[in-house]
């Protein structure tokens, strides 16, 4: 999906849901002082429960339909965001849909389904749209256990047609008995390069039958379109749907085209042609993402204005407007990242629209961390010409701004929305001698974990992954990092790297990205978890490391390395870290990046903090002398590979107890080696085999829980951590 978790995530459609079933029966009670009003009463959104009463209709009432959900849409972007852009483009065409089939007897499935708000709106969910009071009530993504209208929990990209094949097939082999209709596979918004969704096509022409896909076309993935399926689309479009080669009558599926993606009148025609259609076919729909952003207030004017609805000029709210703003092949619109103002047409800004209330904040760890990595790897660019950065799409999310992305030119590389792809394009620049770095939301990378097995570990390809998003978030059920540890380390060969401040992250940066030949530079691939949202807030506030106060002692080194930083970046500056970035990375060797770090030395009980997680380590010990006497030794592991068996054995010396800390899925997890070291090298003095507490997530499934409430669910909070441990005393 493409957030920027959230902001691409990006808060990731972070909308907070528990119980979303036991509210869906008062989802329809619409307070009418928030309803959509054009001058009259009838507020035709308020009066939609179900799709049944979109069919009920009159043919002239579809437009003013879509203008209401468009002004709802664009309110409510203001006030708490979300995929705003592409629903924008995409409310015609829902509409329509559900004018046409009849769901759920006629099953749609949104592919990522980021652009799935129109349809919550007309199966019954509109309040969640409408009242602040109950933007809560639903997720950004389509879920089953909303709404018996939503087939799948989809936030990843590309399996719309391939989840629509086996629906189509079930009914086809079971026949009328499967209570199946018509299926529809809605796929675009930069989906469609995924290589899943070619298997799908693939499978789809095959298989034969009654299934139809919905091509949203609307020239754009998160970032711009890079590959060579964009330009016979453009053709197919400049044509009108006639141009050859035709991507999809190559795989022998049916096509249709609409230029028209935004009338309602012309979508409705398209679909009523296909409906019952006996065999596949492809309705590629021209629709403008964003559309409606022209209609809104300046961006001045959000700083004081309320997010009351938008009026427009048009009868729908779309403006007539080019929607190729630039020749190809698009490289950049200027928009820059998430947070500033959005317009309609090729914008990335308009994937994520970050509400009101969040202009003007710092950066979060993402972007903060990703403009930091980028800022250092730049000006290596003119004296290594293998070095590369490759971003399997959502790059503003990540920190890799548009200025960045220019200025680069040959060095990034934007795959689109092929995770596995990008891991084995990265192990071939590897084998040529080059520099790759792959960077994007650790959940994504869940879709490349052959590739990370076999073309990256089993060939000890010299990759650099950098994983954003790992570890515990408040992020939706899809987007969630808390498996990355599980994943990565234990993959063989590779080494995953868990920094826990600014100079310890360009450190391992620069380690594993260290030129080939290097001296001491690493054999295989290295993964590197990107600090989140403790470790940047303890930086910019060092009274939450109250033991070391975030003065850390340097890695052995022989050298160091300046950050530099463009001032047309808007990146990090130098002074953003404290002090020169230590390279270890030529010179220290490899054993020196894995050797744990004894940060505070203690008796009785030894805390590890693992990344993210280091700080509560620091807070933990400081309430332990505080309160209890007890000065506890304090370390952080750096990294998740492999065990410091030299440290482990000096614990146990003067420990009773050792406890670790991670904010990931404690079964399978990290916690657990350390528990399974001690078991496994029992000595036989009894008093120098310590307990180990093991503090970290259970294995779930979470949605929008905030990382607040998770710690506290997981025990992972000073107090819980401090009752631990003395209880055990």
């Amino acid at each position: 999906m493409r957030s920027a978790s959230g902001n691409g995530f990006d808060s990731s459609d972070s909308f907070a849901v528990s119980g979303a079933a036991e509210r869906t029966a008062r989802l329809h009670d619409i307070p009418p002082s928030i309803t959509p009003s054009h001058g009259d009463d009838s507020h035709l959104l308020s009066r939609i429960a179900s799709p049944a009463d979109v069919k009920a209709l009159a043919p002239n009432e579809l437009a003013e339909l879509c203008r209401e959900i468009r002004t709802t849409l664009l309110a409510y972007g203001h006030q708490h965001g979300g995929h705003i852009g592409s629903n924008l483009g995409m409310v015609e065409a829902t509409v329509a849909l559900h004018r046409v089939f009849d769901s759920p007897r006629d099953r749609i499935v949104f592919d990522v389904s980021h652009q799935s708000y129109v349809h919550k709106m007309l199966t019954g969910r509109a309040a969640a749209y409408l009242d602040p009071d109950r933007f809560s009530e639903v997720t950004g993504f389509t879920n089953p256990d909303e709404s018996k209208h939503d087939q799948f929990v989809l936030g990843h990209t590309g399996t719309s047609i391939s989840l629509a094949c086996g629906l189509a097939k079930t009914r086809d082999m079971e026949g009328p008995n499967s209570g199946i209709g018509n299926v529809i596979a809605v796929i675009g918004d930069g989906s469609l390069s995924s290589g899943v969704a070619f298997e799908g096509l693939n499978n789809a022409a095959e298989q034969g039958g009654n299934l139809i896909i919905v091509f949203n076309d609307n020239e754009m993935s998160i970032a711009g379109d890079f590959g060579g399926m964009y330009g016979p689309l453009a053709r197919l479009r400049a044509s009108g749907g006639t141009a050859q080669p035709n991507l999809f009558n190559a795989f022998g599926l049916d096509y249709r085209y609409v230029e028209a993606g935004n009338d309602v009148s012309a979508l409705v025609a398209a679909f009523e042609e296909v409906r019952d259609i006996d065999h596949p076919v492809v309705v590629h729909i021209h629709t403008l993402k964003g559309a409606g952003y022209d209609g809104e207030e300046t961006h001045a004017d959000r700083q004081t204005a309320s997010a009351s609805p938008v009026s427009f000029d048009s009868p729908t709210g779309v403006h007539p407007t080019d929607n190729v703003n630039h020749s190809e092949p698009w490289h950049s619109d200027h928009c820059n990242l998430s947070d500033h103002e959005p317009h309609e047409g090729q914008c990335e800004a308009s994937h994520w629209q970050n509400p009101d209330a969040a202009i003007g904040k710092p950066d979060d760890p993402r972007k903060h961390y990703g403009k930091m990595a980028m800022a250092a790897l730049e000006p290596r660019f003119a004296a290594e010409p293998g070095l590369v950065v490759i971003s399997p799409a959502t790059p503003g999310s990540n920190g890799i701004t548009h200025e960045f992305r220019e200025r680069a030119g040959a060095h990034y590389v934007d795959t689109g929305i092929t995770e596995s792809h990008a891991v084995a394009y990265a192990a071939g620049i590897a084998r040529a001698g080059g520099t790759p770095v792959v960077a994007t939301t650790a959940s994504f990378f869940q879709r490349a974990y052959d590739q990370f097995f076999q073309e990256m570990s089993l060939n000890r390809s010299r990759v650099t992954v950098l994983d954003f998003l790992g570890g515990l978030s408040g992020s939706d059920n899809t987007h969630s990092g808390a498996y990355d540890v599980t994943m990565f380390s234990n993959i063989p060969g590779a080494t995953m790297l868990v920094p826990t401040s600014a100079r310890d992250y360009l450190a391992d940066l620069a380690w594993a990205t260290a030129p080939a030949g290097s001296a001491d530079a690493p054999a295989g691939p290295v993964v590197i978890r990107v600090p989140g949202e403790a470790i940047l807030t303890a930086e910019r506030d060092a009274t939450l490391l109250p033991v070391t106060g975030g003065q850390i002692a340097d890695r052995p080194q022989s050298t160091s390395l300046p950050v530099f930083v463009s001032s047309a970046s808007g990146g990090i500056s130098a002074a953003t870290v404290r002090g020169t970035v230590s390279v270890t990375a030529q010179h220290a060797g490899a054993r020196h990046m894995l050797d744990w770090r004894v940060n505070q030395t203690g008796s009785q009980v030894a805390i590890i903090g693992l990344g993210n997680a280091y700080p509560l380590a620091e807070q933990t010990a400081a309430a332990l002398s505080d309160d209890y006497g007890i000065t506890a030794t304090v370390i952080d592991p750096r990294q998740c590979t492999s065990l410091d068996s030299d440290v482990l054995e000096s614990l146990r010396d003067g420990h009773q107890q050792v406890i670790t800390l991670e904010d990931g899925q404690l079964e399978g997890g990290w916690g657990e080696k350390v528990t399974a070291y001690y078991a496994n090298h029992h000595v036989s003095d009894g008093s120098r085999n310590p307990r180990v507490l093991n503090f970290g997530a259970a294995k779930e499934f979470t949605d929008r829980v905030s990382l607040g409430e998770l710690n506290e669910r997981y025990g992972l909070t000073v107090e819980q951590v401090t009752e631990a441990i003395t209880r055990c005393f």
